[in-house]
């Protein structure tokens, strides 16, 4: 094999690489899939991966590179964006369990061979376009970040390493997720990370409290729960018995102290953060409860000057400029301030969107929440930020007495608007075009 070659995974043919429910799949039997659904696959790509099925998406992202293609990473599974994928990016095929109506692409179901692989283990070139993953749209329209083989290798050895998931670092762990394994940090955790270590993913259905309790209970060994801030609170409100949990990681979202402190009293765990961003996957990591220190991975590299930060991320071409605004702490470690398109500053005082967020949330009976700037806020003096709120049982005025006691006055939102739910999709965000709706609704 070439030294500019790494191998799909490095794991015993015996291994546990996934679970479907109560089915163990053995690295050989992932391997004898991957080739059966390779062998469908066109001969010209890219590929759009739009399974839910976990385990199925991993089939068909390791196909793709055996075939040669790159592989389009999309939570959004409408008409509307298949049809971009294939206008913008060329893709010549979509992997699904069925083709949904209006899908402008052929569709592939990955295979189960339902056999074992007794070959040569696939290897690809580390600077191959193993991947094309999009931002969200939160902030905009989705942004395509290109990922190299090799770069998405070395940064799931690194999460490995630093979440205690290697060969060596005690019982296997399985790890059950809550968010898409199209999403960046989905991919990298459940799709990536079994392939380079000793954990095994978790396939099943992942989406109510429910679902989450029926999954953690179908799997054995060191539990670890993937999952978002907005998915914790909900697992919380159920108040569903859960089997013992080694761990709870969270990202996509700041995490407010109170959820983690509930979090670990009710499940009896340690809750953890990743820090990272699309266009450079997991950069760094904390747990919520030891304070506002992030520390980064091995071989991660920020360069903070001023509000502005770069990173320099091991297997990519070049440096990457973050959105976020870092302040350097001892040593390596960092404090996340928030976005720079989130601050805001009214009457010569400034705030982060995202902590004012955090503690509309964290005031109790409040189930979700979001601060709204009003978009004359930088040319109007008379201008104040409004919020909309879901807390059932609870009014605007007990909202704005809780909030005076922990804002300053000039950030008190006016108004408060009560409101049964927001308009946030699968990973708990909330996108422009919801966020304009929301503003729209506002006085």
């Amino acid at each position: 094999m070439p030294a500019d070659h790494l191998k799909l995974t490095e794991r015993a043919p015996e291994e546990v690489l996934y679970r479907r429910g109560p089915e163990a799949i053995t690295v050989a039997g992932f391997l004898a899939d991957v080739m059966a659904t390779a062998a469908l696959l066109p001969a010209r790509g890219p590929v759009a991966n739009l399974c839910t099925d976990r385990y199925l998406a991993l089939v068909g992202f390791a196909a793709a590179l055996v075939a040669g293609h790159t592989t389009l990473l999309s939570a959004d599974r409408s008409p509307r964006r298949l049809r971009e994928l294939a206008e913008s990016h060329a893709a010549t095929i979509a992997l699904a369990e069925a083709s949904e109506p209006g899908w402008a692409l052929p569709v592939l179901t990955p295979r189960r061979a339902g056999a074992v692989f007794r070959g040569a283990v696939p290897a690809f070139p580390a600077d191959m376009i193993a991947a094309i993953a999009f931002t969200s749209g939160s902030t905009g329209e989705p942004t395509p970040h290109v990922k190299p083989w090799g770069s998405l290798v070395r940064h799931a050895r690194t999460a490995a390493t630093r979440f205690g998931l290697r060969h060596g670092d005690g019982a296997p762990a399985t790890l059950v997720a809550t968010v898409p394994p199209q999403h960046m940090y989905g991919f990298e955790t459940t799709m990536m990370v079994p392939l380079v270590s000793a954990a095994a993913g978790f396939s099943g259905p992942n989406f109510y409290p429910s679902d989450i309790a029926d999954g953690l209970a179908q799997a054995p060994g060191r539990r670890i729960l993937i999952t978002t801030p907005l998915q914790m609170r909900a697992q919380l409100e159920a108040a569903a018995p859960l089997p013992p949990i080694d761990a709870v990681i969270s990202a996509t979202a700041p995490l407010g102290v109170g959820i983690a402190a509930q979090a670990e009293r009710a499940w009896n765990t340690r809750v953890l953060e990743i820090y990272g961003a699309t266009e450079a996957g997991s950069l760094a990591s904390r747990r919520t409860l030891d304070g506002d220190a992030w520390l980064p991975y091995p071989e991660i590299r920020f360069a903070i000057e001023g509000r502005c930060a770069i990173v320099d991320v091991p297997g990519l071409p070049h440096r990457v400029p973050l959105a976020d605004e870092l302040e350097p702490l001892t040593g390596t470690a960092f404090r996340l301030l928030g976005r720079r398109t989130d601050i805001v500053k009214l009457a010569g005082k400034r705030a982060s969107l995202a902590g004012l967020n955090r503690i509309l949330t964290g005031i109790e009976g409040v189930r979700d929440g979001v601060f709204l700037p009003p978009e004359d806020l930088d040319r109007n003096p008379a201008a104040r930020l409004c919020a909309f709120v879901v807390a059932p049982g609870r009014s605007a005025e007990q909202i704005i007495a809780a909030l005076r006691e922990r804002v300053e006055s000039v950030f008190l939102p006016r108004p408060v608007l009560m409101v049964p739910s927001l308009p946030r999709d699968a990973l708990g965000k909330l996108s422009q075009r919801a966020l304009g709706a929301l503003r729209g609704q506002s006085p």
